[in-house]
């Protein structure tokens, strides 16, 4: 099973490029190292205020994966507030 969790961000304090940029990274080091999953951002456009991060993990186990994609939502939240963004949606995929 692979599960594919997608996080809408809206950066309110982000007034450049720069400071999306810096947002952004932050996220995906701390999930990696926390959670050992693959992230990246899907759809970099030139908004300030907007980024899509994509997080994605193998197992052969739905309900592990279930478990673990609510930890990185909630870890992912708690880290993104820190920096000055929200979630503003997110949703799981499993294929």
């Amino acid at each position: 099973m692979i599960a594919f969790l997608t996080l809408e961000l809206h950066i309110e304090a982000a007034q450049s490029l720069k400071d999306k940029r810096q947002v952004v990274r932050s996220l995906k080091d701390r999930l990696r190292a926390h959670f050992n999953v693959a992230v990246a951002e899907l759809d970099p456009s030139s908004l300030w205020n907007r980024a899509t991060v994509g997080v994605v993990s193998v197992s052969d186990s739905r309900d592990y994966l279930d478990g673990l994609m609510k930890n990185v939502e909630r870890h992912a939240a708690r880290v993104a507030n820190n920096a000055g963004a929200e979630i503003a949606d997110s949703f799981v995929e499993f294929l």
